[in-house]
């Protein structure tokens, strides 16, 4: 799996002058201490730049708007932190001034109920109201913490801020992403239907790349070529090949090396591919094994060209620097209301199976003949903390919507064949009925991760898109 990125957080100070200025000058050194205990690194006005390093005036916010404009490329978001009441027109300057769209988390620190004399006094508690009433006049999209007041050395602001990164990875990955769609929707599923111009709307851009040229190239491609044997190195280490034949593990390679300079060449981030039945009635293998390959490297790939899809799984990822994979809601799970299975045929990444090998896809090998279907990443999921999302445009109200939730993938025995888990979700009746009645995919996405709230808040809050939260959340 790919290394976890540290994040950079452009941080503006709130002062205001008749409340304590000691106030401000440790609330800045507290915030840099605990964002660099993170890992994390903060972008923020020194002492040299403004009183105390936060921002009041109207000259200390465009100083601020310049320090953020100058690591323009590096912030992943803002956090507003308000050691005493603030002066809000001071921040959101700061913040418009900046140009910066990025997300931003509001934090106040908490006054002490047996020491309220005027130098302590801090009112945070109240300033955060004059503070997000502000960024509401200039339209600023802006997140609060789990509590109204809470200390930056608190438990509470230590979720808050991995709950905030996530959200800026996904804000951020987003943002003019490019996802390639390899090959035509499969004629019977209309479901995976979708509109480009809706994603591009919100930046997102899908390339295309027909079967016939993907085909083209892998004939074009030499059995000894660099690429492909270094593919086929990396299939061979990835998953156990026993019983593949070698012509056929050569030609996974190609195909691989076919879609991997593909990418490179059209700076495609994610994909999506038709994986059946024209893959295995003229080529002869499913693609499965290097579709895992790429999910295990957060470089998502959906099968079936469901191009939502892959967008969901990429949100995921992004959010909890996991592999993510997408699966069906495929059975019930004998009669408890609460636990389904959950399966594909399977691409999942490796990182999802208690083991795996490589074996045939069991449902088409009756049409297209076993010896054309071999590739596909067979074992059973295993146990773990569990975040589901989809979203998907609707193209009769023009707008994307989706849904998430939190879950868990469970340890109970399941003899299938493909790749297989069943997950117990809370309510998991009430989901059902609303994905049907709602007219949903049974596609799902799913992470190894709890960061479903941070999905929700990053497509509600930033991306400005339809979603519902399951079960409701209190806020």
């Amino acid at each position: 799996m790919a290394a976890q990125r540290k994040m950079t957080f452009g941080i503006v100070v709130g002062n205001r002058g008749f409340f304590p200025d000691h106030l401000a000058k440790t609330g800045r050194e507290e915030i840099i201490q605990v964002l660099e205990a993170a890992g994390a690194t903060p972008i923020v006005l020194g002492p040299e730049d403004s009183k105390h390093g936060a921002v009041e005036t109207y000259a200390e916010s465009q100083r601020c708007a310049e320090l953020f404009k100058k690591h323009a490329g590096e912030i992943d978001g803002i956090i507003v932190t308000l050691p005493n009441f603030g002066e809000e027109r001071g921040i959101v300057d700061a913040i418009r001034l900046s140009g910066l769209q990025v997300p931003v988390l509001v934090q106040a620190t908490p006054d002490r109920s047996d020491n309220m004399t005027i130098a302590v006094r801090r009112d945070s508690f109240c300033g955060k109201m004059s503070c997000c009433n502000n960024m509401m006049q200039y339209g600023i999209k802006y997140s609060v913490t789990t509590l109204h007041t809470e200390t930056v050395q608190s438990p509470e602001f230590k979720a808050d801020l991995e709950w905030f990164s996530a959200v800026c990875r996904i804000v951020k990955g987003l943002k003019n992403l490019r996802i390639g769609a390899i090959g035509a929707r499969p004629t019977a599923f209309n479901t995976v239907r979708y509109s480009e111009r809706l994603l591009e709307t919100s930046g997102i851009t899908v390339e295309t790349l027909d079967l016939s040229e993907v085909f083209g190239r892998i004939n074009r491609m030499k059995d000894n070529d660099d690429a492909a044997q270094a593919k086929l190195a990396k299939i061979k280490s990835y998953v156990s090949t026993v019983g593949i034949s070698e012509a056929g593990l050569l030609k996974q390679a190609k195909l691989g090396a076919v879609i991997d300079q593909w990418m490179k060449q059209a700076h495609i981030n994610v994909t999506a591919l038709q994986c059946w039945t024209s893959m295995e009635e003229f080529f002869g293998v499913v693609p499965c094994t290097v579709m895992s390959m790429m999910s295990n490297e957060l470089m998502p790939s959906a099968c079936e060209v469901d191009v939502p899809g892959v967008l969901s799984m990429y949100m995921l990822a992004l959010a909890s620097q996991t592999p993510s994979a997408l699966l069906d809601w495929n059975n019930n799970y004998g009669s408890d209301p609460n636990k389904c299975v959950c399966f594909h045929c399977s691409n999942l990444p490796k990182h999802f199976f208690k083991d795996v090998r490589m074996d045939y896809q069991e449902i088409i090998a009756g049409t297209v003949g076993k010896e054309n279907t071999f590739g596909t990443c067979v074992g059973k999921v295993k146990a773990g903390a569990m975040s589901y999302a989809r979203y998907s445009t609707d193209d009769r109200r023009g707008i994307i919507r989706g849904y998430t939730g939190p879950g868990r993938f469970t340890d109970d025995p399941l003899e299938t064949f493909g790749g297989a888990g069943v997950a117990e979700i809370p309510q998991l009746q009430k989901l059902l009925k609303y994905i049907c009645r709602e007219g949903f995919e049974h596609h799902v996405a799913a992470n190894f991760s709890q960061v479903s709230k941070s999905v929700h808040e990053a497509a509600v809050r930033y991306l400005g898109w339809e979603s519902h939260y399951h079960p409701e959340l209190e806020d």
